[in-house]
């Protein structure tokens, strides 16, 4: 075979893609080709795509993208943040839920959608500040958005308390066929409107160790008693002056 029987790069693309069962990225393509080729070094048609540049795959996806869409074809190429995949098209889908009943999934109630809208647009948010815009608890919709997979811990707010912050997930991105957050409908627009937020808590004054605050009481109570030890003998000295000068009346008076 000669070099011009080598297979195209968007054919092995195309290969790559339809056997993989997640979405496969540059890097992950570019890792495959280096490893056919470090397997396969005495087979000159397979080590001629050993080290594909990411624009040269770039331009295969391209490609196969539009041979796809032109032959009309029941499959497509879709992009998410963690990649390319094969996927079938939306229109034949109620053909494929027969397929698989078992695969599937439960739908969002209106409560958690709006709750996963309100955190893909003003990611990353406290609980408090969610339940600010709706109006109402949370606690539930949120645990399912965490069991879904499609919402996650993100790590703590700088607010009094340090309370949680969710974000989206991965999987949120693949989900719903986006590349990055932008992608989301009117995504600049939503984010600058004015949202109600949870008020922020006074910090409180910081609490004394426990050793601390006995030491303060002990004080407390010492000087307490050398206040009320003065006050006596000043009492007591006031009584011996009165005794002293009553005597000195009667003797005066004999």
């Amino acid at each position: 075979m000669s070099m011009s029987e080598a297979l195209p790069l968007h054919r092995i693309v195309e290969a790559i893609l339809f056997a993989s069962q997640k979405p496969v990225s540059l890097k992950e393509i570019s890792a495959v080709f280096k490893g056919a080729a470090d397997a396969a070094k005495e087979n000159p048609l397979v080590a001629c795509h050993a080290k594909p540049k990411h624009d040269e795959l770039r331009e295969a996806i391209i490609l196969l993208e539009q041979e796809l869409l032109e032959s009309g074809r029941t499959f497509e190429v879709r992009e998410s943040a963690a990649g390319w995949q094969l996927v079938t098209r939306a229109e034949f889908s109620p053909w494929l839920r027969q397929l698989f009943p078992e695969n599937r999934s439960a739908k969002l109630s209106a409560p958690a959608l709006e709750t996963l809208a309100i955190i893909a647009y003003r990611q990353p948010i406290t609980r408090a500040d969610i339940e600010a815009v709706r109006g109402v608890a949370v606690d539930g919709v949120m645990q399912t958005l965490l069991d879904r997979g499609l919402v996650r811990i993100a790590g703590r707010s700088e607010l009094p308390g340090r309370p949680l912050l969710y974000d989206t997930t991965q999987f949120f991105m693949e989900h719903f066929g986006l590349k990055d957050l932008d992608d989301l409908p009117n995504a600049g627009e939503l984010r600058r409107i004015p949202l109600p937020t949870a008020p922020v808590a006074e910090p409180s004054a910081p609490e004394l160790p426990l050793e601390e605050a006995a030491e303060g009481t002990k004080g407390a109570e010492g000087a307490g008693a050398e206040e009320a030890g003065t006050e006596e003998a000043g009492t007591e000295g006031a009584g011996a002056e009165g005794a002293g000068a009553g005597g000195s009346s009667e003797v005066e008076g004999r």
